[in-house]
């Protein structure tokens, strides 16, 4: 599942805004609306755009009728960039134009899913890991930092090390979500080094090594942290205001995640409203 759709589960049919706010305790929701009305929109739309074609990645159907449904958005992504946006993807016809958003984001976003979908993912290689990465996760953050106003390369390296980060951080949250779908994101790098053998989720989720494993994932996420920090706090604020309260939302998951452990059983771990709004507050403030 994408970042965006991971972190905002809401109706798939409402329009882009309502839905999203129908999920409002979430740190997607509560980052994007501090963001003036233009900008709001459109990254709202750039959301509905990555949840209509996650759900096709997790609908669970014929995989070859997923695909043949990824390759006809594929075609009204070239069509929206052609002049002739098909009514699935008007309304992101003036995103695309008032902020340059690149045709080849979507596409990547598109690439993800098909990953998702021509086979399930079980214990990927490093190399496999950080692609399927970069296009769920940082080819979005590219999307989302031309709407914030963050141009250049620090925009493309911002939206590399946080959506990778938070990328990771969804990994380890959903362990056992993905589990039961049969996927298993956790690199084949990290179950070796764990002395885990194989890769079948279940198995690999009952192992009482699996918090080695994770420990090796978490220090690739603290790296790229520290590295997204590093960007944030040379650009403007207002450039990174919605990123930065992401950021902060998901180093208090990753800090949860990490006194939790990971020996079954493991409980959800979340953000409550008020602890969420009091990260936004002190973003706000600085």
């Amino acid at each position: 599942m994408n970042l965006v759709a991971k972190e905002v589960a809401a109706p798939a049919e409402a329009p882009p805004e309502s839905a999203a706010r129908s999920a409002s305790g979430s740190s997607f929701y509560a980052a994007m609306r501090m963001l003036p009305r233009p900008q709001r929109v459109a990254i709202f739309e750039i959301y509905a755009f990555c949840r209509a074609v996650d759900d096709v990645a997790d609908d669970g159907g014929p995989r070859e009728t997923r695909l043949v449904a990824l390759e006809e958005w594929r075609r009204d992504v070239d069509a929206l960039y052609a002049g002739s946006p098909p009514a699935r993807l008007a309304r992101l016809d003036n995103p695309v134009r008032q902020f340059g958003l690149v045709r080849q984001d979507f596409l990547a976003i598109i690439e993800g899913m098909e990953m998702d979908v021509r086979s399930d993912i079980r214990g990927p290689d490093l190399a496999v890991l950080d692609h399927y990465c970069d296009c769920v996760a940082s080819a979005v953050g590219r999307l989302c930092v031309k709407v914030f106003g963050l141009a250049g390369q620090d925009g493309i390296d911002l939206a590399h090390h946080l959506g990778r980060a938070l990328q990771l951080i969804n990994i380890l949250r959903d362990l056992d979500e993905d589990a039961a779908m049969g996927r298993l994101y956790l690199p084949r790098e990290a179950l070796i080094e764990a002395g885990i053998v194989g890769n079948d989720p279940t198995i690999v989720l009952s192992n009482p090594a699996l918090g080695r494993a994770c420990a090796m994932v978490i220090a690739i996420i603290r790296e790229h942290l520290i590295r997204a920090d590093a960007i944030m706090r040379r650009c403007p604020r207002s450039t990174v205001r919605a990123p930065r309260i992401m950021g902060e939302a998901y180093k208090v998951y990753l800090d949860k995640l990490t006194a939790r452990g990971f020996s079954p059983p493991r409980e959800p771990v979340r953000i409550g409203r008020s602890r969420l709004l009091l990260l936004v507050l002190r973003c706000l403030a600085l």
